[in-house]
């Protein structure tokens, strides 16, 4: 006996339908927030490339922590911008850097009900913009800076910090913090692992809104080559190995097949940054009626989680969570 061939459209003839058989869906518990703090300052200041976010002072990030608390939006990661900046970016471990007293600020608002992660680098307080210390020849010294990222970790575990998110990727940082961490008696505090953090061309506006340039060189012999994913496993596994809690993949849209890959290959739960360019585009889009911003948005975030990611970074994080309705 013959059986009619099956029409997979049928499953697609009204919206009930299709939610029913949505293989993947997009939930605001998938949303981590990015959030800028900066020193100094009296009120918000815009960022012009990244049209909606804003430079925070410690109130108003108060205030937006509590909103997105009132979303439903899990965690934010927080990202500080220093009034003075060193060689070494000693405000990163500073007691009483930004970032510090942000966390603690933010404790006392919303304590563990929102997830608090800290961007863990020295390029938002170096004043040559690098992720790391330099040596004699102006390039980035691995080791040196290891125990720079170990203080900025003990800083931030200290002032309330709930993840650890070590970005700038030396070797071996995972490893260093997780030793850091333990001894100072945090051992309750995991890490989000930058393991595959691409040189890529989508980070301008970021670095508007952390006031970062780079004065010399640029960080292509420290961050991944785009051109290879088989490199980027090598650097997701040995952060597993070295004590990650979490890893994840930056950027986001431009390397679904480095998520896919990271997801196949690790089980340990995986982030991806959906990043400021990627942002940026879509808004700049938007404003001028080429696209439909918020139906692009939500393609693009589905599509990241699609690809493997167990939650997102992204500046859409409040808008999202609104649309979706917690």
């Amino acid at each position: 006996m013959a059986f009619p061939a099956q029409r997979p459209r049928r499953l697609r003839r009204s919206g009930a339908l299709r939610r029913l058989v949505a293989e993947t869906t997009l939930r605001t518990d998938d949303l981590i927030a990015p959030l800028f703090v900066r020193e100094g300052i009296a009120e918000p200041q815009p960022v012009p490339s990244l049209p909606g976010v804003v430079q925070h002072t410690v109130p108003s990030l108060r205030a937006e922590a509590k909103q997105l608390l009132g979303l439903g939006v899990p965690g934010l990661i927080l990202f500080g911008v220093p009034a003075r900046k060193d060689v070494e970016g000693s405000e990163a471990w500073n007691p009483d850097g930004i970032v510090q007293v942000a966390l603690r600020e933010l404790r006392e608002e919303v304590g563990d009900e929102l997830v608090l992660m800290a961007d863990l680098c020295v390029d938002e307080y170096t004043d040559h913009g690098h992720c790391g210390v330099l040596d004699a020849d102006g390039a980035v010294d691995n080791d040196a800076t290891l125990a720079l990222y170990q203080q900025a970790a003990v800083a931030q575990a200290a002032a309330g910090a709930h993840v650890c998110a070590p970005s700038g990727m030396m070797d071996g940082q995972v490893g260093a913090i997780r030793s850091a961490l333990d001894g100072a008696g945090h051992s309750e505090v995991a890490i989000l692992a930058y393991a595959a953090k691409y040189a890529s061309a989508l980070y301008g506006p970021f670095r508007d809104a952390v006031d970062v340039t780079i004065r010399s060189g640029d960080r292509k012999g420290y961050q991944q080559d785009w051109r290879n994913v088989r490199e980027a496993m090598t650097e997701v596994l040995a952060d597993v190995a070295e004590g990650a809690d979490m890893v994840m993949v930056k950027p986001a849209v431009t390397y679904l097949d480095v998520i896919a890959r990271s997801r196949a290959a690790v089980s340990v739960p995986l982030g991806a940054y959906h990043v400021s360019g990627e942002y940026a585009m879509i808004a700049a889009a938007a404003a001028r009626g080429w696209i439909d911003g918020p139906a692009v948005a939500l393609e693009q975030l589905t599509a990241v989680k699609r690809a493997g990611a167990d939650f997102i970074l992204t500046y859409f994080a409040a808008e999202m969570a609104e649309a979706l309705g917690g």
